[in-house]
């Protein structure tokens, strides 16, 4: 026969009598929970699983897609509370290390290189404004009057929306506004973006990484053109010019043919678009195709 202080009388008193309550000692974070629903209207228990249901009120918000009117274009170095945030940006298009994408940022300056920053208005009063896109220009060896576009990355969740276009025409009206007369740049699988922008296929150029007043013209024009392509790389539906022979008893070997020019451009704004990819005689290290492109301003 069960004793009188047995655990299964209590239980049977449990069932038999529901007004029943049995004294329990509740540990003070336990006691601070109550069960009334009037408490937490966002939640709701059912049997077996503890399911958690959040109040809409209470759901963030999503942020709005910035708005193209209000954009503006801003250099990084009058910028600088921004340089993570714009470091962050080009890093998710092309990984490297912090250390090294914050010093590239840390040298723009309005002597070239320099890093200008496509800005959404503050969301908040308190917060920052939005990094949408970024592009870097320096100057181009030989060609006052030219600059040399690179770096050009939009935010990927707000690509496909204009703002690529915007981050563009707004660099074109900065360089414009400046004395500069021709914009460069190089792109890999962009050519009808940039086509469609008014870019047509163009020369080589070398952009100065540097630039200084204490530098003379005529030390910096003294230092050789980089070499283009390195290696070559031909379209196959080009012939290849034959290579001169060297002179008879000499050891040097004979120099590369030189680079054929390309024949085929991209249609003019509005065109259709070409068929397929336009071939390219120049390629990157890893061997990939590079078009270089150009624009009058």
């Amino acid at each position: 026969m069960p004793a009188r202080g047995d655990p299964e009388i209590q239980l049977a008193k449990l069932i038999l009598d529901p007004t029943h309550q049995p004294d329990l000692t509740l540990s003070p974070r336990l006691a601070e929970l109550t069960l009334g629903s009037a408490c937490h209207p966002e939640m709701t228990l059912s049997p077996g699983s503890t399911e958690l249901t959040l109040d809409p009120a209470r759901q963030p918000e999503e942020t709005p897609a910035p708005n193209l009117a209000e954009l503006t274009l801003e250099p990084v170095h009058c910028r600088p509370e921004l340089l993570d945030a714009c470091a962050d940006l080009i890093n998710e298009q092309w990984p490297r290390s912090r250390a090294s994408r914050l010093h590239s940022l840390g040298q723009s300056s309005d002597a070239f290189p320099l890093c200008l920053m496509l800005l959404s208005p503050r969301p908040t009063p308190e917060a920052d404004p939005i990094v949408v896109g970024h592009a870097r220009l320096s100057r181009v060896l030989d060609r006052p009057q030219s600059l040399l576009v690179e770096t050009v990355v939009v935010a990927r969740a707000l690509r496909g929306r204009g703002f690529g276009r915007c981050l563009m025409e707004g660099l074109e009206a900065f360089a414009q506004a400046r004395g500069f007369r021709r914009l460069h740049l190089t792109t890999h699988d962009q050519l009808h973006f940039y086509a469609h922008l008014g870019y047509q296929l163009g020369e080589p150029v070398q952009g100065l990484v540097f630039t200084s007043r204490w530098l003379p013209a005529t030390l910096v024009s003294a230092f050789p053109r980089a070499s283009f392509p390195r290696p070559p790389c031909r379209a196959p539906s080009l012939t290849a010019q034959a290579a001169p022979r060297a002179p008879k008893g000499s050891s040097l070997p004979p120099p590369p043919p030189l680079p054929e020019p390309l024949t085929t451009l991209p249609p003019p704004p509005g065109g259709p678009p070409p068929q397929s990819l336009l071939e390219t005689q120049y390629q990157d290290l890893r061997r990939r195709p590079i078009f270089w492109m150009e624009k009058d301003i």
